[in-house]
């Protein structure tokens, strides 16, 4: 997958596959299907870590110890980073790749780095003969399957996502559905290095500027939508979308996160409870003014 890659103990590969509610199996398609599925849906992508004042590193053994030990999630390079650990460990042919998420703008090299793609190759099918399948668990809103990397319109309800090579044919460029958190992402098709994302996380994890250090998030993708917490503010997109009234309450915002997104924080120390709903709310308290102060 990388320059060097560790096979996870079978104590957190149990865990691990245990938290997915499957077993170990060879690979095949169907069963990647399974594990990229499961992972969507009981993994949550989420940001409370940073505004705990929990500073992790991108380490995919660390990664796949929170998630199978510890009942937490995180974003691309800990979600992809723990799931090609996960995928290596079971014997999936695995490899990392450098993404750049990006906007309305377009690719941009700049953003190169912001994003950990994974890429499972040696499973042809009849859809995909080729064999190789983008696999994409740190994207939040996007994928809940794996997705033949054959070039076309591919619909994961409610989105419809496209894939084309990039235009000097270096990479792949997906684009995102309208209706989703962001505009596109483009990756390489060089294999990664994990020092080719160092920069990129400590910039996202604590520059004021970054957005995941300004609003506290937690996304759950399902086979028809996604529920996201962003704050205070609760939504889903997609089947049965709607967006709730601020949970203003303590005890109620930390239910809310157990139940709907599996993040009930065991191992979350009291000081960093209290730190991540104190910046929880001050956030909300900043954005409320802001707001008022916009209004007519």
């Amino acid at each position: 997958m990388f320059e060097s890659m560790p096979r996870l103990d079978l104590d957190v590969q149990q865990a691990y596959l245990a938290r997915l509610g499957v077993s170990a199996e060879p690979p095949s398609v169907a069963g990647l299907q399974l594990l990229v599925q499961r992972h969507a849906e009981r993994v949550p992508y989420e940001t409370l870590w940073i505004h705990a004042g929990e500073a992790w590193n991108i380490d995919p053994y660390e990664s796949a110890t929170r998630i199978a030990l510890h009942g937490r999630g995180g974003y691309c390079y800990h979600m992809n980073g723990a799931l090609g650990l996960l995928l290596s460990s079971l014997g999936y042919a695995v490899c990392g790749h450098v993404g750049g998420v990006h906007g309305p703008e377009g690719p941009d090299a700049a953003a190169m780095g912001n994003h950990l793609v994974l890429t499972v190759g040696l499973l042809p099918s009849d859809a995909n003969p080729g064999g190789v399948w983008y696999v994409d668990a740190g994207l939040g809103d996007a994928l809940h399957d794996p997705l033949p990397l054959v070039a076309g319109r591919h619909d994961q309800p409610p989105f419809g996502l496209s894939l084309e090579p990039a235009a000097d044919k270096s990479g792949w460029h997906l684009t995102h559905d309208p209706g989703g958190g962001f505009t596109g992402m483009t990756w390489t098709l060089a294999h990664a290095r994990w020092a080719d994302f160092e920069a990129k996380h400590h910039w996202l994890s604590t520059s004021p500027e970054s957005g995941f250090v300004q609003v506290a998030m937690a996304e759950r993708r399902d086979a028809t939508g996604v529920d996201v917490i962003r704050g205070l503010v609760l939504s889903r997109i997609g089947d049965g979308a709607r967006t709730a009234e601020p949970v203003t309450r303590r005890a109620e915002w930390f239910d809310l996160l157990a139940d709907l997104f599996d993040l009930r924080l065991h191992s979350m120390t009291p000081e960093a409870r209290d730190r991540l709903w104190t910046n929880v709310r001050t956030a909300h308290r900043r954005w409320q003014e802001t707001q008022a102060s916009q209004s007519p």
